[in-house]
Formats: C-alpha cells, structure tokens, sequence
C-alpha cells in the first residue's frame, strides 16, 4: 500500500494510546516511516515491537507500559515523551475495547470499565496534550460507525463513543484559538487479529462486506493515510470533524 508523504510530520513528536497492536501499531510503524519522534503506550509489553521498529527508523520509537485508565500514569507517559522528544505535535488516542455485552446484563462496574477505557481516557488525553502544545498541534480521537447505526450488543462502547465525537467538537471549539485542532476518526469494521480471533465468523463478515460499498473488508493500514492526513498541515483548516472511514458503510450527509 502507497502512503503519502507528509513533510511537516518529519521530526514532530506524536504519542498514541494503544499504538502496540491492532489499528494502532499500523498508525505507530505510519508515524516513524514519516520521520516522526513517537511515542506510543500499551497495556502489554510491546518493547520488541518498537525495538524491531527502531531498527530502521529516523528515530527509535518509545515504548511506555502504562494503563490507560489511570490518569496519572498516563499523562506521565505523555510527559515522558515531551521530556525525551521535545514540544508534543499530535495526540492519537487509539486505545479501546469493544468487547460485547447484552444491555440488559450490563453491571456498574462493567459500565465504569468500558466508560474508562473507551471515553475517560481520551478526555484526559486531550487535557495533558493542551498542556504539552504551547505552539498549537492536533488531536486525534478514534470513535466508531458502531453509535452512527447504533449497534446492538455494545451499549457501553457505542455511547463511549458517540460521546467522543461529542468531546470532540467541545474541545475543538475550546482550543482553536490556541491552534490546536481536535478531530475524531470512525473506522468500520477493520479486520485486526482481535476481531478475527473474537469476533468475525464467515457468516458475519459476508453479511458486512454486502452492506458496504467497496466490497472489501478494511485492514489497519487502511486507516493509516487518513489519520496522518489530519495529524499533517494539509488538513490545516480542518477541526471539529468526524471522517468516517468504512468502505460506505454508513451514510452521513
């Protein structure tokens, strides 16, 4: 796959949430092959992942264990990375959990855990990004088509996710007059090693791909020349936007 280049992305610092797997390793590996300083966390230990990337990169991305719900730790490990690469450029926040649940089964503690994860830690994100871009940047937050057609057997990530877009716009309009950009991103169905391991049947992924547009099921790279399109100055005026990135699977307009 041919990915664009985007000159201003050489050398800016970027840090992503949940950028060891799935979607986001496919936005972490993007990132370096643009030149960029990145740094990235996850629950597991990704270090041989950005060890192997290091072997090629401009510079040698950071690797932070860091759990995301906790606030403190997470906005250390953005502070880590200004401290190691200087002034933050762009945020990606990334990480998620779309596990399935009947609404109905749905416990407290459930709710908290999705909420925490999917919508809590963005905001916090976002929050320490503001604090880490005197000279302005971009936020990236990735939400779902899933609150669009408002998906069964998912409420806590489908509203997770409605509200991001919704934080979104708030922030966006907040910050904008200290040049800071907030968009959101709302990928279909990408078919990662998670969802094939949990979630896609044959039955299922045929139903899919015939509701969409492009008959193909969508891979993590194919998310990867979007969300640098908005992380670059060719999307300079761009803010306050949800691009939707599902191979027509929704109609929006």
């Amino acid at each position: 796959m041919t990915t664009a280049r985007f000159p201003d992305l050489d050398g800016k610092t970027v840090f992503i949430t949940g950028g060891g797997s799935g979607i986001g390793a496919a936005l972490t590996k993007g990132f370096v092959d643009q030149g960029a300083k990145v740094a990235f966390v996850g629950r597991s230990d990704y270090s041989d992942f950005a060890g192997e990337l290091g072997e090629t990169a401009k510079t040698a991305p950071l690797f932070i264990q860091c759990d995301v719900t906790d606030t403190q730790a997470l906005q250390n490990a953005m502070q880590q990375a200004v401290d190691k690469f200087g002034p933050l450029g762009v945020l990606v926040n990334n990480a998620a959990n779309d596990l399935r649940m009947e609404a109905i089964n749905v416990t407290e503690a459930q709710w908290q855990d999705m909420i925490d994860v999917n919508l809590k830690h963005y905001f916090f994100a976002c929050q320490q990004a503001a604090r880490l871009m005197p000279d302005g940047g971009t936020i990236i937050n990735f939400s779902s088509i899933s609150y669009m057609f408002g998906a069964a057997g998912m409420a806590p990530y489908v509203t997770s996710n409605a509200g991001i877009t919704g934080m979104t716009r708030a922030l966006a309009r907040e910050w904008g007059d200290r040049g800071i950009r907030v968009n959101a991103l709302a990928p279909g169905w990408v078919l990662t090693e998670k969802q094939l391991d949990k979630w896609a049947t044959p039955e299922g992924l045929a139903k899919y791909q015939a509701e969409q547009c492009i008959p193909e099921m969508m891979k993590p790279e194919d998310i990867v020349g979007p969300t640098l399109f908005l992380a670059s100055n060719a999307s300079s005026m761009v803010t306050s936007q949800v691009l939707v990135i599902d191979a027509g699977r929704v109609v929006t307009g």
